[in-house]
């Protein structure tokens, strides 16, 4: 039995890299959380209430020695962040690209500067005040985006219309006396894409792009975006996995671990990459595993030095496959044109 550690293992992504690896078989899970209800959700053998402070590395490192962890997980971006930091004081192997790498990815605003130097197609303006949206207008024109440069699930993000509902959604946040910095960007009004790869010293090991249908409670963002996709389907498309390895490249020329991509289709259908989420899982891991392609049980696999068996660098999975999920319902896979309803009328 491989023994690991998963933190942020009672939120969803957490939860749904725990049910991959069960897939798999012969894990023996624990898990950290900061929130002691959502503890409750994980399916781990063991669960831990642990928050993010001066102490959280050493108490780590203890939860590692008692329960003899062969390898850590850290799922959400700010864990990712730290551990990272302090990889080198883990008694633990990890499977992290570089720490330069998780800096420059965790700041879309440094990301984004690295993918036009390189070529790659993506507009930006920084704001620093409510009084840059009618320049960030001229320059991009109407509509774009606004978004915070870190954190997950939209954090911060509104399409700006017309300039007095980006200059009073800067006002809003700064009455909140939030300390983010916020960009906009082009709007890209095609595809949203998802595009999962997993790597070991600068070899694509497997990938699989989808696309984002529907998403969770679109109502309750004023973006309609909430990061997390109620319906997702794979797609095999050649200029997604070309633009998205290069991304990759660009930021990291020996890439390690998992670099999730998203993308966006401009006007033209050119893919756009908008960010990418290194060292983590999507939420959605669950959807490949259950489709043929266990990532998560590769990972750990790979972490620890054992074989795994041949899969395909990109497409791995195939098209056509439905991931549809929502809150209290479970996720359901549904191969393209094999739906269980009828139409009428």
């Amino acid at each position: 039995m491989k023994r690991v550690l998963v933190t942020g293992c009672g939120g969803p992504a957490g939860v749904n890299f725990i049910k991959s690896l069960r897939l798999a078989g012969d894990y023996w899970i624990a898990g950290v959380d900061g929130n002691r209800w959502h503890l409750e959700l994980a399916p781990a053998d063991e669960r831990y209430q642990l928050k993010q402070d001066g102490n959280y590395v050493n108490t780590l490192n203890s939860i590692i020695a008692k329960e003899k962890i062969a390898f850590l997980h850290p799922q959400p971006d700010s864990e990712v962040r730290v551990i990272s930091e302090h990889r080198d004081e883990l008694n633990v192997p990890v499977f992290l690209p570089a720490k330069k790498t998780i800096e420059i990815l965790q700041d879309k605003l440094e990301s984004a500067k690295v993918w036009k130097e390189a070529g790659l197609k993506t507009d930006f303006f920084v704001l620093r005040g409510p009084e840059d949206v009618a320049v960030a207008a001229e320059k991009l024109g109407l509509p774009f985006w606004i978004r915070a440069t870190r954190g997950a699930g939209a954090r911060g993000s509104t399409l700006v219309e017309n300039v007095k509902t980006g200059f009073s959604w800067l006002e809003y946040w700064e009455s909140r006396n939030v300390d983010w910095t916020f960009i906009a960007q082009k709007f890209l009004p095609g595809q949203d894409i998802a595009f999962q790869s997993l790597w070991q010293d600068g070899m694509l090991i497997c990938s699989q792009a989808r696309e984002r249908l529907e998403y969770i409670y679109p109502q309750l963002a004023p973006s309609g975006l909430t990061g997390t996709p109620s319906v997702a389907r794979t797609i095999n498309a050649d200029d997604v996995n070309d633009i998205a390895t290069q991304c990759i490249l660009a930021v990291d020329s020996q890439p390690h671990g998992v670099f999730s991509v998203d993308l966006k289709r401009d006007a033209a259908g050119v893919p756009c990459p908008t960010e990418i989420n290194a060292g983590r899982f999507f939420t959605t891991s669950l959807f490949y595993a259950t489709a043929g392609v266990n990532m998560p049980d590769l990972y750990v696999k790979l972490a620890l030095g054992e074989k795994i068996p041949a899969v395909a660098p990109y497409n791995c999975v195939g098209d056509g496959l439905y991931w549809i999920r929502h809150m209290d319902s479970g996720p359901v896979l549904v191969k393209e044109g094999k739906w269980s309803s009828k139409t009428v009328g």
